[in-house]
C-alpha cells in the first residue's frame, strides 16, 4: 500500500551494504515473510534482519527517502495480517534477543523485542518471577510481538494483559530520533511539551486533541465498556484520557499505553522494560467442565468466575475432534467423557493441592446445584500440563479440517462484557445461522473474550463475500453489547475496516490524525489499524483458483493431493520453538534461527512454488531445493505440528519428482542403496575395513562422496546378522519359559554395522521366553526414502508388506531394533504401496513396534518382571530417537530401562541429535548437524558422571554421540541385556 517507485532495486544492493545485519531481496525469502499466521499474502520489497540500532535508523532513512515502508516481525504469528505488506519486512528475531538488564529487588526486566516470552520466564524463575501474560503461542512469541498485540493470555483474568506491565519503551521514532518512554507526572508531561522535536509535538498534539471536551465525551461515550479488560480497538486513547493530565484521575500520562497494541504503526521499538509478578502459587488443579451445548458453558463461565480461577477456557467440540486425529494431542485428551460441545478448562491455584482441590470442588458444587454440566473431571500434578497444551494447540489443530474449508481468523477476537457473554453468544448462533454456518468457539472465557471463527473456502468468491459480511454482521453485535472487535490479536487488516463501527467516525479520524503526527510519512506498517485495503483483498488465495493437482508416488489423498498437504499449515509458527521448549521440531530453526529452517517456511515455499508454477516440471524450482535442504526429516512436525505438517514425507516426494529433471546424485545413490553396498563389503570385512578408516584412503572416499572429513564412517562387522542367525539361533540354550514369539525385522544397519547389537536383542527375546523368526525379507528402504528415491522405496515397501502381511499378527509381532526402519511401517509403507496392499499395510501398521515397545508391553502385561534382571544399582542416561518420539514412544523405552529394580533413569530433554541418518554425514551439513548436537544432547552428556550408562535406539544417534561427546552410547537392548546376566 506504499508508492514506492516501480525499481528499487540498486537502492536495495546499496542498503545490503550499509546494513552490519543481513538483508534479502530474493525471490524466496520475500515468499518466506509474504505471509503471517493471518488468512493474508503479500510480497515484500525485501527482508532485513537489523544487528544494531544503527540498522534500524538506517531503514528509516532509506523507508523515507524512497517512499516504502517497514513491517516490524517477531515470530510471525500474527492473525490480523500485521505482519503483511508491501514494504522491508523487519524482523528481529535473529539478534535482537538479548536480555539486558534485571532487577530482582523491583521487580522488572529490560529486554530487546526479539526474546522469547518462555525463554525469559525460563531466565527468571530461579529467582522467584515471571512476566504473567502468557499466550498459546509463548514458546515462540516474542516481547515485542506481544507489545505490538497488546497480549493477553489464558491468565489476563489474574494479571492483565502486556500493556499493564510494560514500564518503558525506547523506540526510535520516524524522522529516526531515539525517544524513551514512559509514565509522567503532569508537571513532567508539561515538560515534554516544550520539547522542539518529534517527540515534543507528540506531547503537544496529543493534549491538544484529548484537552476538547467533545472528542473526551466522543471517546467515552464510543469506546468499549471500561470493565472489558480486553479492548484493543485501535489506538488506547482510552487510557490515556483517563490520566491526571485529562481528568480528575492521579494514574500518570504514559505513551506506552497506546503503544501497546499499535502493532508498530507508530514507532520501532528496540528496547523493553516490563514489569514482573512474583512466581504463582505451586500447587494447580483444572476442571474440565463438561456441557451440552454452548450456552450453557457460558452461563457456567459467569458463574466459574465468581470463585476467583486463575484460568477459565473454552474448546468446543469441532476442536475437540481434531484433537482426536492430531498424533501428539489425542494423547492429552483422556479426561474427555463422552461427546461434549463444549469443555470449559478451569484452573485453581494454592500452596498446597489441598487446597486447590478445595476451591475446585467448591465451584463443581455449585454448577451441580446450578444444572450446569454433566462431567467435572479433576486433573492435578503434571497432567495439567497436557490439559493446557491440549487448549494451546487450539489454533493449529484447526487446519486439520479436511478439504478447503477452514476455520478462518476474522472474528475471533470479540470481547464483551462477562455478564453479557451468553446472550451474545446467543445472538452470533443466530447471525452465523443466517450464512449456514456451524462456527468454532475456543479459548478465554472467563474474560468475555471466545475466538469465533465461521468455516470458509477463501478460494471461492462467494465465501470471501462472506468473509465479509459475516466480520460486518458480527462488528455491528459486538457493538450492541459495547464490546471490543479485538480483544488481543489486533486489528491489522482483517478488522480495521470496522473501527468506525465500533468506535464512530470521530474517534476514527482521530486515529488517522494520531497516525499521521507519529508517522507523517506512513513508513511504519502502512495499511493497519487505518487506511486499509479491503479486508477481503491481499488473501493467500486467488478468487475461485482451482487447486493445481499433482501425481506423486506416495500418496497424499488422504489430505487432497500434496499442494494441500502443504497448505494444511496455517502459519502458527510453533515450528519456531525453542529448546527451553522441548520437542524435537524443527532442529534446523533452533540451530540457525532462520525462518527458512522451519516446517512454516518449507511449506510456504512448496505452496507458492506449487501454487504458482510455469515449469514442466513443476517440482524443478531451486528455492524449494533449498528451503529442503536443511530439513533433517526428523518427523518431528509429523506429531508436534499442531497441523501435522509432514514435512518428512514432503520433502522425500520434492527430491523424487526433483531427480526427474536433474538425475540423483552419486551420494544420493550411495546412502539409497547402502544396504547392497554393505553387502559387497561384508565379502571381505577386514579389507572394507581398512579402506574406510584408513587415513588416505578413507579420506579419498569421503571426498568422493561428499562425507564431512571429521566424520568416521560406519564399519562393517565381522559376520552379518543373518547369517549368525542361521548358524547360532538353533543352538541357543532353552529358555526357562515359553511366552510367545515375535518377527524379527533385519533392517540393512543392524545387519551390516550393529550386528552385535541385534544379537544381543536376539538372545534377550530368547532368554526371556520369545521364540525369535526371521524370514529373509529386503532392507526397510529408509535411505531411499530419505534421498527421494521412491520408486525404489515402493518396491522394498511392496516386497515386505507381500511378505509379512499373513505371517505378522496380534500375538506375533514384528520388532525391531532401528527405530528408523522398523517404523516405517507405521509411516510410509500404507502410503507408499500399490494400492491392492494398503490395507494389508495398514494392518501390519498397527502389529509392528521397536522391540523397546514390545518388552515394555510384555513387562506391563506381566511376561517379564525385576526379579529377570540384576539387583545391582546403576543410572542410565537416554536421549530417545526422533522418530520414535513421533510415531511411538519414549514412554516404552523408559519402562524397559527402569525393569531392572534399582536402575535409576534421567531421560534427557533433548530433541533431534543432529546426524538424522545421513543428514550430519554430509559435508555442507556437518556445521549444523553438529550445533543441533550442542542444544541440549551434547552438554547433557559431557555434564554425566563416567559411571552413567548413556543409551540410545537410533544408530545414527549413537554415531552422533559418539563424534559429538566422545562417549559411547548403547541401544536400550544392550543395557536390558547386560542387566539380565548374558
Amino acid at each position: 500500500m506504499s508508492n514506492k517507485p516501480a525499481n528499487l532495486s540498486p537502492f536495495l544492493v546499496g542498503l545490503a551494504k550499509e546494513l552490519e545485519g543481513d538483508f534479502y531481496y530474493d525471490q524466496l525469502m520475500k515468499t518466506l515473510y509474504a505471509t503471517d499466521a493471518s488468512v493474508y499474502r503479500e510480497m515484500p520489497l525485501a527482508v532485513a534482519m537489523p544487528k544494531t540500532k544503527g540498522d534500524i535508523k538506517k531503514l528509516i532513512h532509506f523507508a523515507n527517502t524512497h517512499k516504502t515502508s517497514l513491517i516490524p516481525r517477531t515470530a510471525g504469528t500474527s492473525l490480523a495480517g500485521q505482519c503483511v505488506g508491501d514494504g522491508i519486512v523487519v524482523d528481529v528475531s535473529k539478534y535482537f534477543t538479548k536480555i539486558l538488564e534485571f532487577n530482582k529487588e523491583e521487580g522488572w526486566v529490560r529486554v530487546q523485542p526479539g526474546v522469547v516470552r518462555d525463554e525469559l520466564n525460563a531466565f527468571l524463575k530461579p529467582h522467584g518471577y515471571f512476566f504473567s501474560p502468557v499466550t498459546s503461542t509463548a514458546n515462540r512469541a516474542m516481547i515485542g510481538g506481544m507489545v505490538g498485540n497488546n497480549s493477553c493470555g489464558t491468565t489476563s483474568i489474574i494479571y492483565g494483559s502486556t500493556r499493564e506491565h510494560t514500564l518503558e519503551l525506547q523506540t526510535i521514532l520516524s524522522d529516526g530520533s531515539e525517544v524513551t518512554f514512559r509514565a509522567l507526572s503532569k508537571a513532567e508531561f508539561e515538560e515534554k511539551k516544550k520539547l522542539e522535536t518529534l517527540e515534543g509535538k507528540l506531547y503537544r498534539e496529543i493534549y491538544h486533541e484529548l484537552s476538547q471536551p467533545e472528542q473526551q465525551e466522543n471517546i467515552r461515550k464510543q469506546f468499549p465498556k471500561p470493565s472489558i479488560q480486553r479492548r484493543n480497538t485501535g489506538y488506547a486513547v482510552d487510557y490515556l484520557l483517563e490520566t491526571a493530565v485529562f481528568s480528575e484521575h492521579d494514574t500518570a500520562f504514559d505513551f506506552c499505553k497506546l503503544l501497546c497494541g499499535s502493532e508498530g504503526t507508530l514507532a520501532f521499538t528496540t528496547e523493553i522494560k516490563i514489569h514482573l509478578d512474583p512466581l504463582p502459587a505451586p500447587k494447580d488443579v483444572v476442571v474440565a467442565a463438561h456441557f451440552g451445548t454452548i450456552h450453557e458453558s457460558m452461563k457456567a463461565t459467569q458463574l466459574a468466575m465468581k470463585h476467583f480461577p486463575t484460568a477459565c477456557e473454552l474448546m468446543d467440540k469441532i476442536i475437540l475432534d481434531c484433537t482426536k486425529e492430531n498424533i501428539e494431542q489425542s494423547k492429552n485428551r483422556y479426561f474427555v467423557e463422552g461427546d461434549p460441545e463444549g469443555i470449559l478448562m478451569v484452573e485453581f491455584r494454592d500452596e498446597t493441592e489441598e487446597g486447590a482441590l478445595g476451591q475446585a470442588q467448591k465451584m463443581i458444587d455449585a454448577m451441580k446445584a446450578a444444572g450446569l454440566g454433566y462431567a467435572y473431571p479433576i486433573i492435578t500434578g503434571e497432567r495439567t500440563k497436557n490439559v493446557w497444551t491440549l487448549r494451546s494447540a487450539g489454533l493449529g489443530l484447526l487446519a486439520n479440517i479436511p478439504g478447503d474449508r477452514k476455520a478462518v481468523a476474522c472474528i475471533e477476537d470479540t470481547a464483551v462484557d462477562i455478564d453479557d457473554l451468553a446472550d451474545f453468544i446467543d445472538e452470533f448462533g443466530e447471525i452465523m445461522k443466517g450464512f449456514g454456518q456451524k462456527p468454532v468457539h475456543y479459548a478465554h472465557a472467563g474474560a468475555g473474550e471466545i475466538h469465533l471463527r465461521p468455516i470458509l473456502d477463501l478460494k471461492k468468491s462467494e465465501d470471501v463475500e462472506d468473509f465479509y459480511k459475516i466480520t460486518e454482521a458480527v462488528a455491528k453485535l459486538v457493538k450492541k453489547y459495547d464490546g471490543s472487535l479485538s480483544g488481543e490479536h489486533g486489528d491489522g487488516r482483517v478488522r480495521a475496516a470496522f473501527i468506525p463501527i465500533m468506535v464512530g467516525e470521530e474517534n476514527y479520524q482521530l486515529f488517522r490524525r494520531i497516525k499521521q503526527s507519529w508517522d507523517p510519512n506512513a513508513i511504519f506498517n502502512p495499511g493497519k489499524i487505518v487506511d486499509t485495503a479491503p479486508m477481503n483483498s491481499f488473501l493467500r488465495y486467488e478468487r475461485d483458483m482451482v487447486t493445481p493437482e499433482f501425481e506423486t508416488t506416495m500418496d497424499f489423498g488422504h489430505v487432497g493431493g500434496i499442494l494441500r498437504a502443504a497448505e494444511k499449515c496455517n502459519g502458527s509458527g510453533d515450528c519456531r520453538k525453542l529448546p527451553v521448549s522441548g520437542g524435537t521440531m524443527c532442529p534446523s530453526y533452533m540451530a540457525t534461527k532462520n525462518e527458512r529452517d522451519t516446517t512454516r517456511g518449507r511449506a510456504n515455499t512448496l505452496r507458492e512454488f506449487l501454487t504458482k508454477n510455469t515449469q514442466p516440471n513443476p517440482f524443478d524450482h531451486p528455492e524449494i531445493k533449498e528451503v529442503m535442504d536443511l530439513c533433517l526429516s526428523c518427523k518431528g512436525c509429523t506429531s508436534e505440528c499442531p497441523s501435522n505438517v509432514d514435512m518428512s514425507s514432503l520433502k522425500a516426494e520434492f527430491l523424487h519428482q526433483y531427480h526427474k529433471t536433474h538425475g540423483i546424485p552419486l551420494r544420493s545413490k550411495a546412502f539409497a542403496y547402502i544396504n547392497n553396498l554393505n553387502e559387497l563389503g561384508s565379502l571381505v570385512p577386514g579389507m572394507t575395513n581398512f579402506l574406510m578408516t584408513n587415513k588416505a584412503t578413507g579420506n579419498m572416499m569421503k571426498k568422493v562422496l561428499g562425507v564431512a572429513e571429521k566424520r568416521q564412517l560406519p564399519t562393517i562387522a565381522k559376520v552379518n546378522l543373518r547369517k549368525w542367525y542361521n548358524k547360532h539361533y538353533g543352538n541357543l540354550p532353552a529358555p526357562s519359559k515359553k511366552v510367545g514369539a515375535v518377527h524379527f525385522f533385519c533392517d540393512e544397519f543392524t545387519n551390516f554395522n550393529d550386528t552385535e547389537i541385534g544379537i544381543k536383542a536376539i538372545q534377550l527375546l530368547h532368554h526371556l521366553g520369545y521364540e525369535v523368526k526371521l524370514a529373509d525379507h529386503p532392507e526397510s528402504g529408509r535411505g531411499a526414502i530419505s534421498k527421494g528415491l521412491l520408486d525404489r522405496a515402493k518396491k522394498l515397501a511392496n516386497q515386505n508388506v507381500q511378505l509379512f502381511k499373513d505371517k505378522v499378527t496380534l500375538d506375533e509381532p514384528l520388532v525391531g531394533v532401528e527405530p528408523s526402519a522398523i517404523l516405517t511401517f507405521k509411516d510410509e509403507y500404507p502410503r507408499l504401496v500399490d494400492k491392492y496392499l494398503v490395507e494389508d499395510a495398514k494392518k501390519l501398521k498397527r502389529h509392528s513396534m521397536m522391540v523397546d515397545e514390545f518388552l515394555a508391553k510384555e513387562a506391563m502385561r506381566g511376561n517379564i518382571s525385576a526379579d529377570q534382571f540384576t539387583k545391582a544399582h546403576k543410572k542410565v542416561l537416554l536421549h530417545g530417537h526422533c522418530h520414535q518420539k513421533s510415531l511411538s514412544s519414549v514412554s516404552f523405552t523408559q519402562k524397559l530401562l527402569t525393569l531392572p529394580e534399582n536402575y535409576t533413569l534421567e531421560t534427557i530433554p533433548s530433541g533431534c541429535c543432529g546426524m538424522a541418518g545421513s543428514f550430519g554425514y554430509e559435508e555442507e551439513h556437518y556445521e549444523v548437524s553438529m550445533n543441533v548436537g550442542e542444544l541440549v544432547l551434547f552438554p547433557t552428556i559431557r555434564k554425566a558422571d563416567k559411571a552413567t550408562v548413556v543409551a540410545a535406539p537410533g544408530t545414527s544417534c549413537r554415531h552422533q554421540i559418539a563424534d559429538g561427546t566422545g562417549r559411547k552410547a548403547l541401544h536400550p537392548v544392550e543395557v536390558l541385556f547386560d542387566a539380565a546376566g548374558l
